[in-house]
């Protein structure tokens, strides 16, 4: 028997009581006509969830990484260039996924818990104009800052670019409008707002996107995530080709899981995680605990905020896991052992969760 935690971290966070009912579902064929039927049904919820009417958009059977490494084997191919922002971990693996790709990454870099400023990328942009894709993560969770998403992929379309989007921590916490913000590919995970179990990765493509993934001059380095063989088993309304065994549990929960984000609608859902983040906020003002991001650019689902001095903060960790069962985060990179990060998501983001996180901060900071 494991323990029951409250999961405060940056992920995976508590799932709905509804989404584990459907987990426990028996198990049917990948290809059998009801499962088929509930594919479908995923489409139009993530379509709903994403704000797009890309018919490509559809749930990578694995977590957000293998989403975003779909989205580098199909858009880029070796010689190509892309300019990749930096400003946290999630930049960094960019950089990983294009190098391995073949391609040619030029990064800008940008100092850890800023959002990237466009000018900057603009003036990469300029001396590379064959650029052929850019991409940036959203909301970088290593640091709990939101970057500039609409003005960014209009820079894209401005300099004949593709734009490539983590959205891991965005979908369902914060406002994110695929077509309306002109996002080319964008690739996000089951586990953090959605609050459904780690091990899916939604993605999204437009046809600008499609176009240069089924033209390209040699097929994408990654049979498994090569979406000339995904939209054959994917696509809505044709007949299923075979690919892989679908982890068919895991999607049920995750259409359990979109179904309760479409009830509460995604807006209500955005104001939500708005309101209890700033409740989480004055009461870490109380406890004279500050931010690493300034207000304005700060995710409300993943709170990143300063170890007071003094302070072992893996021993604070610790002891919130044995003494309360809550689970915060550690930092990551140049913050480890010097940030803590709190996330706000999905199932987590209550205003009971961060009664029991200030409750259990004071006491044990306190000791």
């Amino acid at each position: 028997m494991l323990p029951k935690r409250t999961l405060m971290g940056p992920g995976p966070s508590n799932i709905y009581p509804e989404v584990l009912r459907a987990m426990s579902q028996p198990t049917i064929g990948h290809l059998d006509p009801a499962f088929v039927g509930l594919m479908d049904e995923i489409n139009t919820l993530l379509q709903r969830a994403f704000i797009t009417q890309n018919a490509v958009t559809l749930p990578i059977s694995a977590p957000g990484s293998a989403g975003m490494e779909c989205c580098f084997v199909n858009l880029l191919e070796p010689g190509d260039k892309v300019v990749i922002a930096i400003n946290g971990v999630f930049g960094g693996r960019m950089m990983e996924n294009a190098r391995r790709c073949g391609a040619h990454p030029v990064p800008v870099e940008f100092e850890w818990g800023t959002p990237i400023d466009p000018n900057r990328v603009e003036d990469v942009l300029k001396e590379n104009s064959d650029a052929t894709a850019i991409a940036f993560v959203h909301s970088e969770t290593s640091t709990g800052v939101r970057s500039d998403a609409k003005s960014l992929c209009q820079l894209a379309r401005q300099y004949d670019c593709l734009s490539i989007v983590d959205a891991v921590t965005s979908l369902g916490g914060i406002e994110l409008r695929i077509d309306d913000w002109g996002v080319d590919a964008v690739y996000s995970g089951s586990q953090k707002c959605l609050s459904a179990p780690p091990g899916l990765s939604p993605v999204s493509f437009n046809e600008r996107a499609m176009d240069k993934a089924t033209n390209r001059k040699a097929p994408a380095q990654s049979w498994f995530l090569d979406l000339a063989l995904l939209t054959g088993y994917w696509s809505t309304g044709s007949k299923r080709a075979y690919h892989h065994t679908a982890p068919v549990n895991s999607l049920f929960a995750l259409h359990a899981a979109l179904e309760i984000l479409h009830r509460e609608g995604l807006e209500n859902s955005w104001q939500r995680h708005a309101d209890t983040y700033q409740q989480l906020h004055d009461g870490l003002q109380e406890l004279d605990i500050e931010y690493l991001v300034d207000p304005e650019y700060r995710l409300p689902q993943l709170n990143t905020v300063k170890v007071p001095a003094g302070v072992n903060e893996a021993e604070i960790r610790t002891r919130l896991l044995n003494e309360f069962n809550l689970e915060i985060g550690a930092g990551l990179g140049p913050m480890a052992g010097k940030y803590w990060r709190i996330g706000l998501m999905g199932a987590s983001c209550t205003s009971e969760h961060v009664e029991l996180c200030l409750k259990a901060l004071q006491a044990v900071l306190h000791h």
